[in-house]
């Protein structure tokens, strides 16, 4: 095992005191090119271009001797150094770090970064950091070869937002570009950059937490009629229990992409979106994509509300992680399944109803649970029953997406 192991940040200024020590020392030095070109690397030195962080570890751990490993921006955000202090490799490390490039966008973007959501592209989560943008009104994204700009802006079609693209930060060649979502496509650009991602309803103030603040949330989950309106707002399916069924059953989380098919009021639509998850609601009336909307920007989240007739209106829509058909029938439901969400949630007013729904939901290859649930709400004034709600509740989930 090496004995003594250092890592080093790099964000194009001079190095520090502690970084020319540790460097000055090292018989072994791992890095990008332009980190093995750097003037303090000792000439005898044993170098390594960092390719696979894995590979690099393993040849550390069996190097005699001291080794610093050098790498982009604070190498403790999105960096090697978690790697390097897997348990498999036994490695020590003291790290040295630098600005992040995360940190440098937003400066040289002159934003604030608190409020943001942080996300890694890579060619296997590209899709998941497209839906954190979609669900989110500011997001810096670290992208990759494959998963940069340009993938970003394709994948956003239909949702406007504006991307700040800092190129090879803390280089002679930085660049810092402005466009819109839609014309990211139109451009070549440098790798490394990081996207920074605007757009949407704004975020509110916390002072104290990064992120979004909870606490401009309401407190609870599934929240009754009174919070959209009144009763005469919500459709069939959409009490308040109901709901809290269907999102228990969904789990709508950051990174998935939801879909609401028959949204009426939107109060789902805004609770999962509340989870973080990304939404797109769909109603063929145009009164209620109107109060989803409305509903959405009341509660401060993102949504994307679409006007049209399900099942035809879904083939132009991206692929969902889960479901929730609350309108439509077998052929929705038919047409939902075939897109292969991991999980689906609808319901169904009668026993023969609900049968049907679940008969297809079994032939697309979902294990299908339906239960009857029955609400009963009481006028505690007087402890007579108010109101009475049946109805069953079927979810489906795809074996194949959950092994």
């Amino acid at each position: 095992m090496a004995d003594r192991v250092t890592v080093i940040g790099w964000d194009g200024s001079p190095l520090t005191t502690a970084a020319r020590s540790a460097l000055s020392a090292a018989t072994l030095v791992a890095g990008a090119a332009h980190h093995l070109a750097l003037p303090e690397v000792p000439p005898t030195a044993e170098r390594i271009r960092l390719g696979s962080v894995a590979l690099a570890a393993r040849r550390i751990a069996a190097h005699r001797g001291t080794a610093v490993v050098l790498a982009d921006g604070d190498p403790g955000f999105f960096g090697v150094v978690r790697t390097l202090r897997a348990p498999e490799f036994g490695l020590e490390v003291e790290v040295v770090p630098a600005v992040s490039a995360v940190a440098q966008a937003f400066a040289r973007a002159g934003m604030p970064w608190d409020d943001a959501q942080v996300v890694v592209a890579h060619r296997r989560t590209l899709r998941r950091a497209v839906n954190v943008c979609r669900a989110h009104s500011k997001v810096a994204v670290l992208t990759s070869p494959g998963a940069g700009p340009a993938e970003l802006g394709l994948l956003l079609d239909g949702v406007h937002r504006t991307f700040v693209i800092c190129e090879e930060l803390g280089t002679e060649r930085e660049q810092v570009s402005v466009v819109t979502s839609d014309k990211a496509a139109d451009h070549s650009w440098r790798d490394p950059n990081v996207v920074i991602v605007i757009g949407g309803a704004a975020a509110q103030d916390s002072g104290w937490i990064a992120g979004r603040d909870p606490g401009t949330d309401p407190r609870g989950w599934a929240l009754p009629a009174a919070a959209y309106g009144g009763e005469h707002e919500l459709g069939e399916g959409e009490t308040d229990r109901i709901r809290a069924a269907q999102l228990a059953r969904l789990g709508p989380r950051v990174g998935d992409l939801v879909w609401d098919i028959g949204c009426g009021s939107g109060a789902f639509a805004a609770e999962a979106a509340r989870f973080g998850a990304a939404v797109i609601a769909v109603d063929r009336d145009p009164d209620s994509c109107a109060r989803a909307t409305a509903v959405a920007r009341r509660f401060g989240v993102q949504a994307h509300i679409v006007h049209g007739t399900a099942p035809h209106i879904l083939e132009s829509l991206p692929e969902p992680d889960v479901v929730r058909v609350g309108g439509g029938g077998a052929a929705v439901v038919s047409a939902v399944a075939d897109r292969r969400p991991e999980r689906i949630v609808t319901h169904a007013a009668t026993r023969d109803a609900a049968e049907l729904l679940g008969r297809n939901l079994s032939e697309h290859g979902y294990a299908v649970e339906c239960a009857l649930l029955q609400s009963v709400e009481l006028d505690t004034r007087a402890w007579t029953e108010r109101k009475r709600t049946v109805v069953f509740l079927l979810s489906g989930l795809l074996l194949d997406r959950t092994a």
